[in-house]
């Protein structure tokens, strides 16, 4: 669901988005510059079963998914940020969900593998650096998906 928010004469879209990714204090960190340049709603998990609870809800517009999830784990198996964006895509409920990728460790020779295996909208590089690039993709996706 998108809101929209009106600011002067322009409109803005606030979205809620869910960060996914293991270390916390780097989350916490971009979760609050999403919020300051983006405006948008930005909720912090690593937790697959979360994962999938807030996006069955609806309450959820897109999702940034780190790859790298250590320890995490999908009825009984470990699992990957890749793995969950798979589950995600194939789920009827939640397949129009936008996944963006992100990850610190893959190569660019990996992107596309990536964007296979997990049906990931988009990937990103970590560490996020330009926060108006990722956040024209981010409304890119919304918008297109929309």
């Amino acid at each position: 669901m998108v809101h929209f928010q009106l600011i002067g004469e322009m409109s803005k879209i606030s979205l809620k988005i869910l960060l996914v990714d293991d270390d916390y204090l780097l989350a916490k960190g971009t979760a609050k510059l999403i919020q300051r340049l983006g405006g948008h709603e930005v909720k912090i998990t690593d937790n697959p079963t979360d994962i999938m609870s807030r996006c069955q809800s609806g309450t959820v517009d897109l999702v940034l998914m780190d790859v790298n999830l250590p320890g995490a784990e999908w009825e009984g198996k470990g699992v990957s940020g890749a793995d969950l964006s798979r589950i995600l895509k194939t789920n009827p409920i939640t397949a129009e969900i936008p996944v963006i990728l992100i990850t610190a460790y893959a190569m660019l020779s990996e992107r596309q593998e990536l964007m296979e295996i997990s049906m990931a909208d988009d990937f990103y590089p970590k560490p996020i650096t330009d926060y108006n690039t990722l956040l024209a993709a981010i409304a890119q996706l919304v918008s297109g998906s929309a």
